[in-house]
């Protein structure tokens, strides 16, 4: 592991506003004493929490709290070295509205109690388009969602894969969530949401090689037996910088 790692790594530690706890805690009987308790504890407000799962650097994380004062927003990824970029800025920005947790998205329920989350961001996931399970808009995830996420509570996708864009969109429609909006092309609108204009480090690439980049918010719900698609979706094709061509 390179020293400018084990630097982000060290520094990491030092930041209040970053969460890292080991999974043999989260799963040990006292469980994350901050769950249920965030507004209360952390944040020291009332307002609304807002997740962003697999977060990365953390760019929408940070942007969002600069725009947003009067809601929280808490970044999440396992990778402690991306982490660190957006947690910098929170430290030297002295954003009082902004936090992240280091942890797999699999154990994010265990960090927060039933109705403690108001909206779920997720920018760019992985499409896992071997791997339903993984897809972070599956039926597995939305499971995990619905015990944290408020009644009215939404989630957000911000994607370039068209695989995931459509995945998602039969999901959403076979479920009969609503949806409360779609867009095929965010940079084809007139004037785009200042929100969806937010740009992170994996979408200036997508832009940069003609990929639309596409939107969908919907409200998940509860009390129904959930309904995975059994459909085929041609994969895929482009490769990421630095990356096998997504299969």
């Amino acid at each position: 592991m390179g020293k400018n790692k084990l630097a982000k790594f060290a520094e990491l530690e030092t930041f209040s506003h970053v969460v890292q706890v080991p999974s043999r805690e989260l799963l040990s009987g006292e469980g994350f004493e901050m769950k249920g308790k965030w507004n209360e504890h952390f944040f020291k407000n009332s307002n609304p929490i807002v997740l962003e799962l697999g977060c990365g650097k953390g760019e929408y994380t940070v942007e969002l709290a600069r725009k947003f004062p009067g809601k929280n927003y808490i970044g999440v990824d396992i990778k402690g070295a991306r982490i660190w970029k957006g947690a910098k800025a929170v430290a030297e920005e002295e954003l009082k509205n902004a936090a992240f947790i280091r942890t797999d998205i699999e154990m994010i329920h265990h960090f927060f109690s039933e109705d403690e989350v108001s909206e779920i961001w997720l920018t760019f996931p992985d499409p896992q388009m071997k791997k339903t399970n993984k897809r972070l808009t599956s039926t597995n995830f939305i499971r995990l969602y619905l015990n944290f996420l408020k009644p009215e509570g939404v989630i957000h996708l911000k994607t370039d894969s068209n695989f995931m864009f459509t995945y998602t969109k039969v999901l959403v429609a076979e479920n009969k969530f609503p949806v409360l909006k779609l867009i095929e092309d965010i940079y084809a609108e007139t004037e785009p949401d200042p929100i969806l204009n937010i740009k992170t480090y994996y979408e200036q690439q997508w832009l940069e090689r003609g990929i639309t980049i596409k939107y969908l918010q919907f409200k998940p719900q509860r009390n129904t037996e959930l309904v995975e698609p059994d459909i085929g979706i041609e994969p895929d094709s482009y490769r990421s910088f630095k990356r096998e061509r997504r299969v």
